[in-house]
């Protein structure tokens, strides 16, 4: 932990919340930089830091400038990253000692949020979606590096489930195979990102933080190791129709695969292009969601 501890930077807020023991929620930064457009990346990372603020807990965006590993970004920071979006390289696990050694500038994905709020000590960590197993991984075998680190860094993460471009049945299947405990909260059934019904019967249910902060102390106290999951329904009002979204994604997919892109473009190109068909609805129920995920999280980071 010394030796990761010296590339880790944190700012005066969190630094601050740490000394005096108040709740941290994490928050990732490749959403800022290839999940929505300029400016509008930025207003939503500050309304997102607010409403984390506004339920009682301290916001942590993570991401990587110039080598370090950032804890918390000033609003220079935020709209440096909103600003410069695409051209800053996104990260996962496999990517993190490259740009640290290098001195660049890095976009934490999922995966890579939580290796990085581990190290920080921060428990909880809020998102939009989590990345999955894509359709067609039965031969692309294009399969998110997010699934695997649920299985090995013990970080609790709320997020309106496994994003909609994704197989869902798989990425069940996936996070089955590997034990890592799948909450819906105050709902029986798996949310789908943009709406609230996948037709998936969650693995467990969850009614409260108080609930969830429970667990997760069991949890770490019994040794087992590696992440939660904790998704959470988009409210109903900013929820999409399924066959509306569904039939944007399948246009989306069928234009993509003509194209030739895959790997780590696939998933913002995706979004953009669900964006398009869908007027925009799909980015103001993106943003909407984040927002509710970042109040529940900040609720449980308060419990813990």
């Amino acid at each position: 932990m010394k030796n990761m501890n010296e590339y880790l930077s944190f700012s005066p807020e969190v630094r601050e919340a740490m000394e005096k023991g108040k709740p941290i929620v994490a928050l990732e930064s490749t959403i800022i930089s290839h999940g929505m457009p300029y400016p509008k990346n930025v207003e939503t990372a500050v309304a997102v830091e607010q409403t984390i603020r506004d339920n009682g807990a301290v916001p942590a965006t993570i991401a990587i400038i110039k080598g370090r590993l950032m804890v918390g970004l000033t609003p220079e920071e935020l709209e440096y990253f909103g600003k410069k979006g695409t051209a800053i390289a996104k990260v996962s696990r496999r990517d993190i000692p490259v740009i640290v050694a290098r001195g660049e500038d890095g976009a934490t994905t999922v995966a890579a949020t939580m290796i990085i709020a581990h190290m920080a000590g921060i428990q909880v960590f809020a998102t939009g979606g989590i990345g999955g197993v894509h359709r067609g991984a039965e031969k692309t075998m294009d399969i998110s590096a997010d699934l695997d680190e649920f299985s090995k860094t013990p970080v609790m993460v709320v997020c309106a489930g496994a994003k909609a471009i994704l197989d869902l049945n798989l990425t069940m299947e996936y996070l089955e195979t590997k034990g890592v405990p799948v909450f819906a909260y105050q709902t029986d059934e798996l949310p789908a990102f943009y709406s609230r019904k996948s037709g998936i019967k969650a693995p467990f249910r969850s009614d409260s933080a108080q609930d969830l902060a429970a667990i997760w102390k069991a949890r770490t106290a019994l040794g087992l190791g590696g992440g939660v999951i904790v998704a959470n329904p988009i409210p109903e009002q900013y929820s999409m129709d399924s066959d509306r979204i569904n039939a944007a994604i399948d246009e989306a997919i069928a234009e993509m695969n003509k194209l030739g892109i895959h790997g780590k473009e696939t998933t913002p190109y995706l979004l953009d292009k669900i964006q398009k068909l869908t007027g925009g609805d799909s980015l103001e129920s993106n943003i909407r969601l984040v927002l509710n995920n970042a109040a529940l999280a900040a609720r449980i980071a308060e419990q813990l």
